[in-house]
């Protein structure tokens, strides 16, 4: 692989309305992966970006009873690959205990286990981290817990190296949490994220996972696809199911105003098959104030 200046390298690891309740937990809108070959669903990738929202003891929302609900929702889809954002670090070690397929890498981006983490999980009898770093999203990025154009809030980016055990391809997942308040700090981060890839100098894919607190119209996204630059699977996907939803639920409702915030990008040669916005709730409770986008990729197609 050619020398990147991404960030440094590491090699070591591990680290409601009734209407709506009733329209969720008919299953209308769980995730159900296209019907493939044997060989296609060999070389297939199930990828989910999902805010997961800090956990917090107080109700409404407390993470103890959004727990059980969160895990039933991720294993309905069964994803390869998840890219989280807010998680704090008991609540990704919770999920980790539920969650037995998976391991996760990540960072608190106040550094150490400390504030909210870009975690990446993954499924190890599949997949083998080659190398893993971080960065800040500010005029530092080498510098823990770095802020600098105006957002209150630490802003970071974890990335990961993997090889795919059953084809033998390497492929990057990069996973990012952008400002919800500053929108030149939303530029400043998309620049930075688009250099960071670019210098990379690799043909292998990549995979760009997020909650970008902005929606296709925002100058965030044009940034980001500029030119080709990165592809968003939700365009380029056959086909797509949640058409027209918002991303944010804040806990409450379903929107319809076609605010996805949450995506799942990609460079390089990486077909999507299918995507997904997947509503998932019990008993009126929603498991995050964000709901996870899924994309069924193939890389090297």
């Amino acid at each position: 692989m050619a020398a990147s200046n991404l960030s440094r390298k590491r090699t070591d690891m591990n680290v409601m309305p009734w209407a709506t309740v009733l329209f969720m937990i008919t299953g209308l809108f769980l995730a159900s992966p296209p019907v493939q070959s044997a060989e296609a669903a060999a070389s297939s990738l199930c990828v989910m970006t999902y805010n997961l929202r800090y956990a917090s003891p107080r109700p409404p929302n407390a993470w103890p009873d959004r727990r059980p609900i969160m895990v039933e929702c991720i294993k309905s889809v069964g994803p390869d690959l998840i890219g989280t954002q807010e998680g704090l670090y008991s609540q990704l070690k919770d999920l980790a205990a539920d969650l037995k397929d998976y391991e996760w890498i990540g960072l608190g981006r106040e550094g150490g286990s400390k504030g909210e983490f870009m975690a990446i999980f993954y499924k190890p009898s599949r997949f083998d981290p080659v190398e893993y770093d971080h960065f800040w999203l500010s005029d530092t990025p080498n510098v823990i817990a770095s802020a600098t154009w105006g957002n209150a809030v630490r802003r970071m980016v974890t990335w990961v190296r993997f090889r795919d055990k059953q084809t033998e391809r390497e492929f990057y997942l990069v996973n990012t949490h952008f400002d919800h308040q500053v929108q030149a700090s939303r530029e400043k981060s998309a620049e930075l994220l688009r250099q960071r890839i670019a210098e990379l100098k690799t043909d292998l894919p990549i995979i760009v996972t997020g909650d970008f607190n902005a929606d296709a119209k925002n100058k965030t996204y044009e940034i980001l696809t500029r030119d080709g630059f990165l592809s968003d699977t939700w365009g380029a996907a056959k086909t797509r199911k949640g058409e027209g939803l918002n991303s944010f639920n804040s806990f409450k409702e379903i929107g319809k105003n076609n605010s996805r915030i949450d995506w799942i990008l990609t460079k390089g040669k990486v077909s999507v098959d299918s995507t997904e916005l997947v509503t998932f709730a019990k008993d009126g409770q929603f498991p995050s104030d964000h709901f996870p986008i899924v994309a069924w990729l193939r890389l090297g197609n």
